[in-house]
């Protein structure tokens, strides 16, 4: 069976109705004869083994992992995974043989194929990184963890919230690690306003405002709120660390396909907290704000700057209540303090997120961003294009 990576220039030639079908059946329509480059079968099961011995040695303490897709997002995933477990990324697949020659000229040792029945019924890989597109993820995913391998999935995890709550279910069930690539999450800048937020600098948190826009791929297989959205959201489901309870979106389409170019979605928190997400293909600028307002400051994150990504804004007001006449009136005080940018690591989101990925296969712990943090972004996402086709109907989560 052959799969492709989630290059947006390309797609998968699956409809996200496939996906729903049981078990593995919408990938059974690309099965072919298994393949396998760079290394035969003897040398597959390691250096000095045997096939028929393998059951004789005990599993190595080091993950032995393949990666599932080498368009867009696979290489960078080859790139480090080789860089933290060397020979331990044991293979690669993807449906388009051309691109195995990279891996083959580039990471000597690791073996590339064609076929995912080979990585599936393979005992000495432990793990998959699945970086196809998404209409692929529940299958895949699915077939991983009922050959009792855990799964590094892209997001967004799953094309529908039934299928990421059973992909839950089946990790829980399996006793195996499900994890979802939200790099955003484990990007400096962002762990660095969660200890801010974390340490009460800002206060009670009032109101979140961000903008992921550019002139950008139009996707065939999923609209802009699939595509961008999950960025922003694992960033404040993050920063917030509570769902949502209820959100409303709209949005546009504007290639005659059917498929949102533009939309705008809203989060109510609770507790006075709301949160506003525009996500567009069109602009003809590229922005990456993110705003998070405050009782006691503010916070800006901007994912552009090459130096100070993160600015922190003692900038607010105070409504006087110390006196009848102050109620009465409502005298509002504008505040104007200092503005500075904390200092933030130079640090690889991808690497730190591969890295904290193997932890948790090593050490069989919950990572930060797991099946249950995947599945909360697919309701949201759901939620989201529900509401678009109700002209922005407000939906309770």
């Amino acid at each position: 069976m052959k799969l492709s990576d989630k290059a947006p220039k390309s797609g998968s030639g699956m409809t996200r109705e496939a996906t729903r079908e049981p078990g593995i059946a919408a990938l059974d329509r690309v099965r072919k004869p298994s393949r396998l480059k760079g290394l035969d079968a003897k040398t597959a099961t390691g250096p000095g083994r045997k096939p028929d011995d393998r059951t004789a040695i005990a599993a190595p303490t080091t993950p032995r992992v393949a990666v599932i897709g080498l368009g867009y997002w696979g290489p960078n995933l080859v790139r480090n995974f080789y860089s933290v477990l060397g020979e331990n990324l044991r293979a690669c697949c993807d449906r388009q043989s051309q691109r195995g020659q990279f891996i083959l000229q580039n990471y000597p040792g690791i073996r590339f194929t064609d076929d995912i029945e080979v990585i599936l019924g393979d005992p000495d890989i432990d793990a998959l990184a699945i970086a196809t597109p998404v209409d692929t993820h529940y299958p895949l995913a699915k077939a991983a963890l009922t050959a009792g391998k855990s799964v590094l999935v892209e997001k967004p995890m799953c094309s529908t919230a039934e299928q990421a709550e059973e992909l839950v279910d089946l990790a829980d069930r399996n006793g195996k690690v499900l994890m979802v690539d939200h790099t955003f999450v484990y990007n400096p800048a962002v762990r660095k306003m969660k200890e801010v937020v974390d340490s009460g600098q800002l206060g009670e948190l009032l109101f979140i405002d961000s903008i992921r826009i550019n002139l950008g791929i139009f996707q065939h297989d999923v609209n802009v709120v699939w595509d961008l959205a999950p960025h922003d959201l694992s960033i404040v489901q993050y920063l917030v660390g509570r769902a949502p309870r209820s959100l409303s979106a709209f949005g546009a389409a504007h290639a005659g396909n059917g498929i949102e170019s533009i939309a705008y979605i809203n989060l109510d928190f609770g507790d006075g907290l709301i949160a506003n997400f525009h996500v567009n293909w069109l602009s003809p600028v590229k922005i990456r704000h993110t705003v998070v307002g405050g009782r006691k400051r503010s916070l800006i994150y901007n994912d552009l700057d090459p130096i100070e990504k993160v600015k922190i804004y003692d900038r607010g007001i105070t409504v006087r209540h110390d006196d009848l006449e102050g109620r009465r009136r409502q005298l509002i005080e504008y505040r104007t303090g200092d503005i500075w940018a904390p200092h933030i690591a130079q640090q690889e989101p991808l690497r730190t997120m591969v890295t904290h990925f193997i932890d948790c296969l090593r050490e069989h712990k919950r990572p930060m961003t797991d099946g249950r943090a995947g599945l909360e972004i697919v309701r949201i996402l759901d939620a989201a294009q529900r509401s678009i086709k109700a002209q922005g109907g407000r939906i309770t989560l």
